[in-house]
């Protein structure tokens, strides 16, 4: 049976294919430490009562009929004070798109800016990029970014890659690293966005950016989010923002996420989804609408829950590094956003205790999992080499009283090696 070039040519997602050998694994009774999805347990991070209390009185109100296309008026502009408040970022309603999560609004996007062939500049390891452009039949311009630079992008690196690029693709903080980037990095990469468009005529496409910053408001310690129109005003003709409720108030399951940027381009993207019909529930939309203005009540579970966050991933962290000090292949980066802890496990080469030798790091992979009992997503899921040695640890199903355990099983399958 023959089918379109796009489905018989899309891959698959390497994070839900080991999600479904992980759940299988569980459901034969085996005790994995799952830290590779990207969600929350609600049994260990609930949404925010007064937000729940919201969802279920507009359901009780009947509030289930379609809403508005772009989202419901209120909400829009609950969202667009809200994001000025917090972020200082001024826009008004008809600038907003909603829609249900954040993945919608990248695919409108991707297919409002983009025909066939246009160059889509994107570093990795990164979420998803990769499949985006594969959907409009975009060029990949790849620049694989490392350790040195925290996984991020710089501008050095980007530089050679624009001239002629249609979309730059940025997400910060960054999944799967859980970094960011700092001030000077984004002036520099909006300084080169900027000259480039600068040098295209009237009638050409001009570079924009997608700025993905779905975990903005979890960052810790002294680390700040920045993003492009904060930094330089000019941006604002170029960038267009990806955001939702997904991450900050582990609402995952709520789907409600908003876009915001040129009004020609969000006009644009809001067509292509009315034909897509991607909308977020009405009873979430009013809820969101009602709820976004609860300041007190929102400070008070952002504290709470980036506590918790913080604390789950300082902990691996400072274990890693004490089985680094050991002598272990291991190690990590320092925490600094998101849910995500980036560490790194150099095993290849070594021996197991049955004599197999790891010799790729697949290998290594199946060895945690298999061994460890320890489930965490590598990199070259996300586009980076087969060889990389980093992976995504997600905190978001952690559980405190289950990490030291974790970390002493991961102890007893490292000394087994040699």
């Amino acid at each position: 049976m023959k089918l379109s070039y796009l489905s018989e040519t899309l891959i698959g997602s390497e994070i839900v294919k080991l999600g479904g050998e992980i759940r299988e694994k569980i459901r034969l009774g085996e005790k994995i430490f799952n830290f590779t999805v990207g969600d929350f347990d609600p049994q260990v991070f609930p949404i925010p009562k007064a937000l729940e209390d919201e969802i279920v009185e507009a359901y009780r109100a009947h509030l289930t009929n379609y809403p508005a296309a772009e989202g419901n008026l209120d909400l829009r502009e609950a969202i667009a004070q809200f994001t000025k408040e917090r972020e200082g970022l001024d826009y008004t309603p008809a600038e907003y798109l909603v829609a249900a999560g954040g993945r919608p609004l990248i695919y409108a996007l991707f297919r409002a800016i983009l025909d066939q062939g246009d160059k889509v500049v994107y570093a990795v390891p990164s979420w998803n990029n990769n499949h985006y452009t594969h959907f409009v039949g975009a060029e990949h311009v790849v620049v694989e970014a490392g350790p040195e630079n925290n996984f991020m992008p710089t501008a050095d690196s980007l530089a050679p890659l624009l001239k002629g690029a249609s979309l730059l693709a940025l997400c910060s903080p960054q999944n799967p690293t859980g970094t960011v980037f700092s001030k000077e990095e984004l002036e520099k990469i909006c300084d080169l966005v900027l000259a480039e468009n600068a040098s295209r005529k009237p009638e050409e496409k001009k570079l924009y950016v997608m700025y993905d910053q779905m975990y903005w408001h979890l960052t810790y310690g002294d680390i700040q989010h920045y993003n492009p129109v904060g930094l330089r005003p000019e941006m604002r003709d170029y960038t267009i923002y990806i955001d939702a409720i997904s991450k900050v108030f582990a609402a995952t399951g709520v789907r409600v996420g908003w876009s915001f940027g040129p009004a020609t381009v969000i006009s644009k993207m809001k067509a292509i989804l009315t034909h897509v019909g991607a909308w977020a529930p009405m009873a979430e939309q009013k809820a969101m609408a009602k709820f976004l203005g609860r300041t007190a009540e929102i400070d008070q579970y952002l504290s709470h829950f980036k506590g918790e966050v913080e604390e789950r991933l300082r902990r691996i962290y400072e274990g890693l590094q004490a089985l680094k000090a050991e002598g272990f292949g291991v190690d990590a980066i320092t925490p600094q956003a998101a849910i995500y802890l980036t560490i790194k496990v150099d095993l290849v080469g070594k021996t197991t205790a049955a004599g197999k030798l790891l010799e790729r790091q697949a290998d290594v992979s199946d060895y945690l999992l298999n061994e460890a009992k320890l489930a965490v997503v590598p990199f070259y899921a996300f586009g980076a080499a087969k060889t990389s040695p980093w992976y995504r640890l997600s905190v978001g199903t952690c559980r405190k009283e289950e990490i030291d355990g974790m970390l002493g099983l991961l102890k007893d399958a490292l000394q087994k090696l040699r």
